[in-house]
């Protein structure tokens, strides 16, 4: 395996996100999978811990899933490691103990970091606190975004919502909702803008919580919006229609979010990886670090081909972050990381529950036992922040130089 040094100043914050992980997320992660809804209580001192972790990383890194920012580097300072470095290096920490536990870490959530991504001064310091979760998905709208149906009218100093989302991850919990929709129909993608809707507004209704096959800590809602008054103070980035530009301002929050999911399914890939060796070695299997795959026992042989897919995965989940830090356009790199994160922790999960055979299919408690909890949780992966499917449309169409029009 490669094996990267983290720089010097995030050791301690990985250490910190570590035994939280350790400590709280992975022997209360059973508990919360079979009692779905229930908030973890645990999280309530988490919180204020992860915000101090949050500021005392240097020079702001995050280790959640918030505080994800274009960092301002200046020419003369070379390479630099900045906040989306330290927080995908957090997130998979945290991911290591439960992936659903991060997302439900009070003021975590990835409407933190769309603000974090395009609100201005004044909104960052006035969302400063609060819990935001992001609302994209609609009934007939899932991965492409752009055919996005809720409204948003002009109507004095409010923009008027009307629309519907489902799929909100921490949707009941958090304090904001980041609402996508449309100012204008038949202008497609460009018309595509970003609202922060607080929690409580007038026709801002929760209709349901969703029963789901994994992350079972994490609430998803669905809501119901019906002429929702919101200040025009609170849409993100610029009002203006570009058509030229297209969203590409409202896209930038996945080029910063899809280096975080794919953190998220490297965590839960390395969890899995870990159990299932501490498996082989106790049933008499020997993995030999120096001895090439082929020579070993079929599956010690198959475990070190899953440690491959895991290591490509998480390198391009570190390069996608480091991009970002260094203000270098990342789309590319953050979809083929999300493409292979997604796409291998479900592959690692399920092998290793195959390769575990009954101690892996079965319920267990504390932190032993949960490679089959682990392979419900792995599939989310893959799907949210954009398919499988869409990744690699994106990959292709920024490789061949095509448009969404001319590769569809």
């Amino acid at each position: 395996m490669i094996n990267l040094e983290t720089p010097k100043k995030f050791r301690m914050l990985v250490d910190q996100a570590h035994q939280v992980a350790r400590q709280i997320f992975r022997p209360n992660s059973r508990r919360y999978d079979r009692a779905e809804h229930l908030y973890p209580r645990e999280l309530d001192m988490l919180g204020a811990l992860l915000d101090g972790m949050n500021a005392g990383g240097g020079g702001g890194e995050g280790a959640g899933a918030a505080g994800v920012r274009r960092s301002a580097a200046r020419s003369d300072e070379g390479n630099r490691n900045s906040s989306n470095l330290s927080t995908v290096l957090g997130t998979m920490e945290l991911c290591w103990g439960d992936v659903g536990f991060l997302l439900t870490m009070p003021r975590q959530g990835l409407g933190n970091s769309a603000i974090a991504s395009v609100a201005t001064d004044e909104q960052l310091e006035r969302f400063k606190g609060k819990w935001a979760a992001m609302a994209i998905t609609e009934p007939g709208c899932g991965s492409d975004s752009a055919a996005i149906r809720t409204t948003a009218r002009l109507d004095g100093d409010h923009y008027v919502l009307n629309g519907e989302k489902i799929y909100v991850t921490a949707g009941d919990r958090a304090d904001l909702v980041v609402v996508w929709a449309t100012l204008d129909r038949n202008l497609g993608r460009a018309a595509i803008k970003s609202f922060v809707v607080e929690k409580g507004t007038p026709g801002f209704e929760l209709v349901r919580l969703e029963h789901k096959l994994g992350i079972r800590a994490s609430d998803t809602a669905a809501f119901v919006l019906n002429d929702v008054r919101v200040p025009r103070e609170n849409l993100l980035g610029d009002p203006e229609i570009n058509v030229d530009k297209g969203f590409a301002g409202v896209m930038q929050t996945f080029d910063n979010t899809r280096p975080l999911v794919a953190a998220m399914a490297v965590g839960l890939a390395r969890a899995c990886l870990e159990e299932t060796r501490k498996l082989l070695e106790q049933a008499g299997i020997e993995l030999d670090d120096d001895a090439p795959a082929f020579a070993q026992h079929a599956a010690a042989s198959e475990y070190r081909r899953l440690e491959s897919e895991y290591e490509a995965a998480r390198l391009l989940t570190l390069q996608a972050a480091w991009m970002a830090d260094n203000r270098k356009p990342n789309s590319l790199q953050a979809s083929m990381a999300k493409a292979k994160a997604g796409r291998s922790c479900v592959e690692i999960a399920l092998r290793c529950v195959e390769l575990a055979g009954p101690l892996g299919y079965a319920e267990g408690e504390g932190g032993n036992g949960l490679l089959e909890k682990w392979a419900r949780d792995a599939k989310i992966l893959d799907i949210f922040e954009g398919t499988q499917q869409i990744q690699q449309l994106i990959v292709a169409r920024r490789l061949l130089g095509k448009t969404s029009a001319e590769l569809k």
